[in-house]
């Protein structure tokens, strides 16, 4: 969907679970350079290259790839689109989730527990050998290595300027990021749009909900128009007061 001048918010349906799920990377742009901003599920990688074609930009543009944070569904096509590339990709992200994305560490939410959960949850009509791949792509998550890492206070010189937003709590590292020329937030999983409407980060996938809740205090510095939530999508109406009550109910 085309959000407005070198910012298009992609839509990337895949099958999980048993069923489909849809999320919203968002892709910047000027007339040197693009940056992606998360790659979704392992294997969507042919969907990224699609939905960057017919935002009408060459995948060979894109000379960035930025991580807002380590889960499995940011992270899962990294090592793909890298590996596709004809040209050097950078990849960015913040220096706390660094050591989980290169693999050093396991995933902070892929503990015995969650893996045994999940399990535990998959449908029973799946086949036991997509059963199995499941498992094992939880357990040896995707890596890649990350080029430069970012702390928060950055501004990036792509697209009309993008500032990083350090905002801790669905992860210790997450990053939201505000894209300047045309006054949109990318909320990365600090926020989510659930039935039409804006609300706080899913509680049962974030481990640190009162510092989620005090994170969005830090988006009352920026003049919003629209957010891109990568679960639900975009929301557009009046979204700064929205923030600020959901920041306010955390207090």
């Amino acid at each position: 969907m085309h959000i407005a001048k070198g910012i298009e918010m992609l839509e990337i349906s895949v099958p999980v679970m048993g069923g489909t799920d849809t999320f919203y990377p968002t892709l910047i742009w000027d007339e040197e350079e693009a940056v992606l901003i998360d790659t979704g599920v392992p294997g969507s990688a042919q969907k990224f290259k699609e939905a960057t074609a017919a935002a009408s930009v060459p995948w060979n543009l894109v000379r960035t790839i930025l991580i807002t944070h380590q889960d499995i569904d940011h992270i899962g096509s990294l090592p793909a689109l890298l590996e596709q590339s004809e040209s050097k990709i950078t990849v960015l992200a913040h220096e706390i989730e660094r050591p989980y994305i290169e693999g050093k560490q396991m995933l902070l939410k892929h503990t015995p527990e969650a893996l045994a959960a999940a399990e535990a949850m998959l449908p029973k009509n799946i086949s036991e050998e997509w059963k199995r791949a499941f498992l094992h792509v939880l357990a040896h998550p995707p890596r890649a290595g990350v080029d430069r890492t970012l702390t928060g206070g950055e501004v990036l010189p792509i697209g009309g300027g993008i500032a990083v937003i350090h905002t801790p709590g669905h992860s210790p590292g997450h990053l939201s990021l505000y894209h300047q020329a045309s006054r949109t937030l990318i909320a990365a999983d600090a926020l989510t749009v659930r039935g039409g409407e804006l609300c706080g980060p899913d509680a049962a996938a974030t481990p640190d909900m009162a510092e989620a809740l005090q994170s969005l205090h830090k988006f009352a510095a920026f003049e919003i128009d629209q957010v891109i939530c990568y679960h639900g999508g975009l929301f557009r109406e009046d979204v700064n007061r929205r923030i600020a009550e959901l920041a306010h109910a955390g207090n």
